[in-house]
């Protein structure tokens, strides 16, 4: 048994195959929260600035919340942090399955790989020894036979939990992913392409030691007092009954669901591509869930009518709102294809619908050929919205780098760059990251978090649901946050960035504590009052719910110093083109758009609130405050004052 007040960093070097322990004490521990701050912590430490995203002096950093492997509802999520090769940028990524509490089994809080292998391997962690075993034998598999492989050969160790790469990995595909349990993935921002360059096939993890807890009575108290609340609230039922892409009907509704490459905000026969489909339609097997969930929002399906024999984890709304509703292709059985093929080739599924529909619509602009082969086989394929066989052979070819594919591979960016013209205007990403499929312009908290977002137009940094006011918890939320829940309106800009601090700053303490976003920052079941009081009962490190922000504020000042260490300032936090510069009308006929004076005037206030001067730097005094002075070098970066 151990305690969970220090953070217990194993770092492994795969140039000498050598590893050594750090230990982070609990006055460490009360600044960072553990996980994801002393992930970001070492992250700044240890990678020089202008370090390349694939060269030996970039690190992984795979934290498992500081509450991981404890009873703590849904506390079983992963945050992996290092450079992203899309972006050449900070990069965090979050997982659930049950790795994340295998690693803490093992006796170790987070995992730090430095170096680049010269052959492949697996990394295998137990409670006694640490292996650097060939995985020679694994290459050319997909995420689901190199997971079922491994744990044959373990056989004797029962529950051995596996955390690999897929054939996108292994060809450094931009945006391949890091899968656990098979289905888990900590996907954005191409965190499994540095697994790839640093030849990791997988890292398994066999641990039998036990957690003790400070006071377990007491955080046991919390625990049941939390999960009241999660049985209580509407929304953790909705997830239960029909999952994230139960949204996809509402969405459409009030004409913000991502259509067509973000063209439109509503679409004919949605319902066809929902979640209520997916369990009215003979879609569905089996609910799942990640360790200590008790929502279970993940279920496993299968396709009815073509592809027969397609069964996976999934799909998320992500995978069917960029597939389904951002390649027009209505069509379930398509969809759940898809979301099969990224899971078994180990892509993040954001970005390879959104490099399909930009392809699509470059073909239509007549900058790319309508027509592409796939070299494999010869077959010839229309290249345009609404194609599922086009869509289905391109996610192939992009994680072999076939044909076509080797563009694509590349991601946006990169791909309109190459083909020039006006292709950029439709690349929906900004910083080098795909945007994921929220519609932000008529949602102006998403819009302010997606600019400033160190990892780019993501919701999974700060996720300002609240704004809609859907439920009585998100409500309440915004009345505590503004003193008034009048703010609750998606198309105002008014009190925006005051919102957006709050739910970014939560997010550091779902990630830290290893809490699913769906329990804080989806459904409001879990608050940061709530956090503080399951870390100080079960660490023993007192912590108010003052000092929970104040940490918080602490690791995203970090985080902010690592990109403006590379050259990021103020220009940088901004949106897509697409998302700037056009409208988007909703069912009712009216239309809405983000303009550069709005997002101008929240920055602004944005800044102001988060103690950075105009350019977006943290002012010298910000620094010195949360004790960054001692991290962050001199000369790091020039912030005027």
């Amino acid at each position: 048994m151990r305690k969970v007040n220090e953070c217990v960093v194993l770092h492994v070097n795969l140039e000498d195959k050598s590893h050594f322990t750090e230990v982070f004490n609990e006055e460490d521990m009360k600044k960072y929260l553990g996980g994801r701050g002393i992930a970001s912590l070492i992250l700044y430490r240890d990678v020089p600035k202008n370090t390349d995203p694939y060269g030996q002096d970039n690190i992984l950093v795979f934290a498992p919340g500081t509450l991981v492997g404890t009873n703590a509802p849904t506390a079983g999520r992963t945050t992996v942090i290092g450079k992203s090769p899309a972006t050449g940028l900070f990069m965090k990524a979050n997982m659930g399955g049950h790795w994340g509490a295998e690693l803490k089994y093992t006796g170790y809080d987070a995992l730090v790989i430095h170096g680049n292998s010269k052959e492949w391997v697996n990394l295998v962690i137990t409670d006694n020894e640490i292996l650097f075993e060939s995985a020679d034998c694994y290459l050319g598999l997909g995420v689901q036979e190199t997971t079922e492989q491994i744990e044959e050969k373990y056989k004797d160790m029962p529950g051995i939990s596996v955390c690999c790469i897929g054939q996108s990995g292994e060809n450094l595909v931009k945006y391949a992913g890091i899968f656990n349990s098979m289905y888990n993935t900590a996907a954005r921002g191409g965190l499994g392409t540095v697994m790839g360059a640093k030849k990791i096939k997988a890292i398994s993890c066999y641990g039998r030691t036990g957690i003790r807890l400070h006071d377990t009575k007491k955080y046991l108290e919390v625990v049941e007092y939390v999960q009241q609340k999660i049985k209580n609230i509407g929304r953790c039922t909705y997830y239960k009954e029909y999952g994230t892409a139960g949204g996809m009907i509402g969405l459409n509704e009030s004409g913000t669901l991502p259509v067509r490459n973000f063209q439109a905000g509503n679409m004919d026969n949605v319902y066809d591509i929902s979640g209520q489909a997916i369990m009215e339609q003979g879609n569905f097997l089996r609910w799942e869930s990640c360790f200590g969930c008790t929502i279970s929002c993940k279920r496993y399906c299968k396709t009815t009518t073509k592809y027969i024999g397609t069964e996976s984890g999934g799909p998320e709304y992500e995978t069917i709102s960029v597939f389904g509703a951002g390649c027009e292709v209505v069509d379930m059985d398509a969809c759940l294809r898809a979301n099969y093929l990224t899971n078994v080739y180990g892509l993040d599924c954001i970005s390879t619908g959104a490099v399909i529909q930009w392809a699509m619509e470059t073909a239509e602009n007549g900058l790319l050929p309508n027509k592409f082969t796939d070299p494999a086989t010869g077959i010839e394929y229309n290249l345009e919205f609404g194609n599922a066989e086009a869509m289905l052979i391109l996610i192939d070819m992009i994680a072999f780098r076939r044909g076509i594919g080797d563009l694509l591979a590349e991601g946006v960016k990169i791909a309109s760059e190459r083909v020039g013209g006006e292709s950029w205007k439709w690349a929906v990403e900004s910083k080098g990251l795909e945007q994921s499929r929220v519609e932000t312009r008529n949602s102006k908290a998403y819009a302010l978090a997606f600019a400033t977002n160190p990892r780019g137009p993501d919701h999974l940094y700060g996720q300002p649901m609240a704004e809609g006011g859907f439920s009585p918890e998100m409500r309440a939320i915004i009345k505590h946050i503004t003193g008034d829940e009048k703010y609750a309106v998606p198309g105002s800009t008014e009190m925006k960035p005051e919102i957006v601090v709050w739910h970014e700053e939560s997010y550091v303490m779902t990630d830290a504590l290893g809490f699913c976003s769906r329990a804080t920052l989806s459904t409001y079941a879990i608050l940061p009052e709530d956090m503080a009081m399951l870390f100080e009962s079960g660490t023993g490190i007192k912590m108010s719910e003052d000092d929970i922000f104040e940490s918080a504020r602490r690791v995203i000042n970090l985080e902010r110093s690592f990109n403006m260490r590379e050259g990021v300032r103020r220009a940088s936090d901004t949106l897509p083109w697409r998302l700037m510069n056009e409208s988007i009308k909703n069912p009712k006929g009216d239309r809405s758009m983000n303009s550069t004076e709005e997002l101008n005037n929240m920055l602004d206030q944005y800044y102001i609130i988060r103690e950075w001067d105009e350019t977006g730097l943290p002012l010298l005094g910000t620094i010195k405050k949360y004790g960054l002075d001692t991290i962050i070098r001199e000369g790091d970066y020039d912030n005027g004052n």
